[in-house]
């Protein structure tokens, strides 16, 4: 299953659930008692975190693959340089190198979303996705206020070492 078939599964689950709430929430308020207002009350707000994490999660992607498409046809997408195992696995040491001269590039130009673009590419090839997501959402704003021709000063603070999971 591709990751756009996952969300939209994942997307249909989530209305159903949001639907299966409200139902469920009109029931407990209709009830007339105070707890049960108050348990309806609570499963109108369960929904609507739901949806608002789905929207966040639907801007990220299409912020991001606005950039990559921007950046594709500057000629600025990194090029896949990463050694591999036989089984197809990123070699570590590889992927630290990489990653080690994104961050060099960061640190030069601190303003510049396509740097900060190429370096949450070289925190996922680390293994480290939450660090790699902080830095495409760095990104992300860099291009937002400064635009994609000019670079101004910005905050180097997604910037450090990747961690790492063992699995």
């Amino acid at each position: 299953m591709t990751s756009r078939t996952g969300f939209f599964v994942l997307s249909g689950v989530l209305a159903l659930v949001a639907l299966i709430c409200v139902g469920e929430g009109v029931q407990l308020v209709a009830t007339g008692k105070p707890l049960g207002i108050g348990l309806g009350l609570c499963a109108f707000v369960i929904p609507v975190i739901g949806i608002w994490f789905l929207r966040q999660t639907v801007r990220f992607g299409r912020d991001s693959e606005r950039l990559a498409r921007e950046l594709e046809a500057e000629g600025g997408l990194p090029v896949d340089e990463l050694e591999r195992t036989d089984g197809g696995r990123i070699d570590r040491a590889s992927a630290d190198a990489v990653f080690a001269r994104r961050k060099a590039e960061a640190e030069a130009a601190p303003g510049d979303w396509r740097v900060f673009f190429r370096l949450a590419v070289a925190y996922a090839d680390a293994g480290d996705v939450p660090r790699a997501r902080r830095t495409m959402q760095h990104a992300i704003r860099l291009h937002r206020t400064t635009g994609a021709d000019t670079a101004t000063d910005g905050a180097g603070s997604t910037i450090g070492k990747p961690a790492r999971s063992n699995a």
